[in-house]
């Protein structure tokens, strides 16, 4: 019998800017995710979680997966530049593959749920591919929820990927402590979000309101 099935995608920047610090700080954290995710038999049969690393080019690192199936999460690493296009065409492509195999396995399946995660400027222009992923022609478009980190991120572009929540680094914090709370906040939104049940019986995106490190940005509303 099909499931309600509420896909995440990690999609994670692995420049050359994001070396050291800021990834092995993801790396350390994402454990904690998948152990928290993958031993929660309510969260996990309700939601799957996949990672997308991208820099010059993008890749799928973890393919859309029950966390509960899954016993080791793959690490990101450094590589060299910041390809938003890369980033918003390959997970248009991984959406549209992850929905039809679901719903043709039986599955409702909700809007998927894109957290990015970036610490420099697109060496691309990236929004022909980020309207492709978010134009309301593309059933499939995703809730993106958009984190900027360091001195090097533009509050208007970070503000400008998302269309459900925008988070700029507000400087309080070092690199490794303001990615350990992202990574918390997505644990958090994964876990809410399959444990919670709307009024009608479906599921709901739940993310935190405030991301301690991080100052929530206004989104412009049309």
């Amino acid at each position: 019998m099909g499931q309600q099935i509420l896909p995440f995608y990690l999609v994670c920047d692995e420049s050359g800017s994001m070396a050291g610090e800021p990834l092995d700080a993801i790396n350390k954290a994402l454990p904690e995710l998948h152990q928290e995710i993958g031993l929660n038999p309510v969260v996990a049969d309700k939601t799957q979680f996949a990672i997308i690393g991208f820099s010059d080019s993008a890749e799928v690192l973890l393919p859309l997966s029950d966390l509960s199936q899954v016993t080791q999460l793959p690490l990101l690493e450094t590589k060299v530049s910041t390809n938003f296009a890369a980033a918003f065409r390959c997970v248009k492509e991984q959406i549209e593959l992850d929905v039809a195999r679901l719903k043709a396995a039986g599955h409702m399946v909700y809007r998927p749920v894109v957290f990015f995660l970036t610490d420099g400027h697109s060496t691309s222009n990236f929004r022909d591919e980020w309207e492709a992923l978010t134009e309301s022609a593309f059933a499939y478009r995703p809730n993106i929820v958009s984190f900027g980190l360091g001195k090097g991120v533009d509050e208007d572009t970070i503000t400008s990927i998302a269309n459900f929540r925008a988070f700029l680094d507000d400087g309080t914090m070092s690199p490794a402590q303001a990615l350990r709370e992202f990574a918390v906040a997505l644990t958090k939104s994964i876990v809410r979000s399959g444990s919670t049940t709307s009024p009608s019986g479906g599921m709901t995106l739940q993310t935190p309101d405030e991301v301690p490190g991080f100052k929530n940005l206004p989104l412009d509303a049309l």
